[in-house]
C-alpha cells in the first residue's frame, strides 16, 4: 500500500474491522486480564489529539483498544506488515501503519501528520520501543509527540499502564493471565509556539521531560492497583 494510502480515512470495511476486533480484545482483556480502565473522562471528545502510553509489553497496543469505542491509529514496526498479506491487511484496517525503527522514518512522521490533521487519534509511544523495569528514563524518551503536539497545537493524553510486562515480559511468547490497569491521564497542553509562530527545540525538549514525569506518576499508580 502506498504511503498516501496508509494515511487515508478508514474505509467502511475498516472501520467494521475495528468494532469487530475491538469487542474480541475487551472481552479478552475482561475475562483473561481482568483489565480495568480509569480515567475515560481525561480523553477528549472532539479534536486531533496522540495518546502517549508507557511501553513495557508487545500486549500493549492490541489491548489499547478498550480504552474507547472510537478508531485509533497507531504506528508498528515495518516486518509486522512483511510477515504476511493477511496480517499487513488487518493491521492496516485496525487502523495502523507500518514504520522503520532503524532510522529517521520521515514517511511515517508525514502519515502521522496526516492523521493528526484530519482530527483522528493517534498512538504514539514516546519510549520509542518497549522498556523494562518501574522507571521511564529521560534518556529513553524520544520527541516525536510533542513535535507534532506543538507543530499542529494539538494535546497528548498520557496513558499508565500497569502489568502488562507481568503478563507478557520482553522476551516471552507466553501470554500470562495476569491483571491489567490503564490509567489515563488530563490532558497535556502542546508546546507553545514563540513570536515566530514556531515551536523550539528546547520547548519540545522541556514538553518531552514533562510527559515523563506525568507517565511516570500514571505508571506507578497503575502498578499500585495490580500490587
Amino acid at each position: 500500500m502506498t504511503e498516501a494510502g496508509y494515511g487515508s480515512g478508514l474505509t467502511r470495511l475498516q472501520r467494521a474491522t475495528w468494532i469487530f476486533g475491538r469487542t474480541l480484545v475487551a472481552v479478552v482483556a475482561k475475562i483473561w486480564f481482568r483489565a480495568e480502565v480509569h480515567g475515560r473522562e481525561n480523553l477528549p471528545t472532539t479534536g486531533a489529539f496522540i495518546l502517549s502510553p508507557v511501553h513495557r509489553s508487545n500486549l500493549d497496543t492490541p489491548l489499547l483498544p478498550i480504552i474507547r469505542r472510537a478508531p485509533i491509529r497507531f504506528m508498528g514496526k515495518d516486518s509486522l506488515w512483511e510477515a504476511s498479506r493477511f496480517g499487513a491487511w488487518f493491521l492496516t484496517s485496525l487502523g495502523g501503519f507500518p514504520v522503520d525503527r532503524d532510522g529517521a522514518d520521515r514517511g511515517a512522521l508525514r502519515l502521522a501528520e496526516s492523521i493528526l490533521e484530519r482530527g483522528e487519534t493517534l498512538v504514539m509511544f514516546p519510549e520509542g520501543t518497549r522498556r523494562s523495569g518501574p522507571v521511564i528514563l529521560e534518556e529513553n524518551m524520544f520527541d516525536g509527540a510533542s513535535f507534532l503536539a506543538g507543530r499542529l497545537q494539538i494535546p497528548i493524553v498520557p496513558v499508565g499502564i500497569g502489568g502488562s510486562e507481568r503478563a507478557m515480559p520482553i522476551g516471552k511468547k507466553v501470554v500470562y493471565p495476569r491483571k491489567i490497569v490503564f490509567i489515563i491521564g488530563e490532558p497535556i497542553g502542546p508546546p507553545e509556539r514563540n513570536a515566530n509562530g514556531r515551536v523550539s527545540r528546547r520547548s519540545v525538549r522541556e514538553h518531552t521531560d514533562l510527559l515523563r514525569q506525568r507517565l511516570q506518576v500514571l505508571f506507578d499508580d497503575a502498578m499500585e492497583m495490580i500490587s
